[in-house]
């Protein structure tokens, strides 16, 4: 998966939230993408999303809640491992009390908080708040 692709996707759901759009479609997808977005659903940044076609070419449809202040994926590869996540989220994030880092796992994509619970590292894909 190329890491333009989610970070294209990202800035367009940035960019309709603070439009105060209601969905946005995003193309072209990937399973990494999906999962991304499923954490973003997962902690309420998003109401859900649906995927059409994702066989083929596909496309994501993203229903919008209005909370996403910035949401971005690293175009580098950024090594990680469980002891320096919370070292990196402090340093990325803008305060403690919200955002989350993405980072892809053997255990698969997971956000910061669970990485640190399963004691896994990985790369970092991305991060939203």
């Amino acid at each position: 998966m190329g890491r333009r692709i989610l970070n294209e996707a990202l800035r367009a759901i940035v960019n309709a939230d603070r439009r105060g759009k209601a969905t946005v479609e995003l193309k072209p997808i990937s399973t990494v993408m999906s999962s991304f977005l499923k954490i973003m659903k997962d902690r309420g940044y998003i109401k859900g999303f649906q995927v059409y076609d994702p066989h083929r070419v596909g496309r994501i449809t993203v229903e919008l809640q209005g909370r996403v202040n910035d949401c971005r994926a690293l175009t580098y590869r950024q090594d990680i491992t469980a002891r320096e996540i919370e070292r990196y989220r402090l340093r990325m994030l803008p305060t403690h009390q919200w955002g989350y880092v993405v980072i892809t796992t053997p255990d698969g994509v997971l956000d910061h908080e669970e990485a640190i619970k399963r004691g896994v590292g990985g790369q970092v894909l991305g991060y939203f708040h």
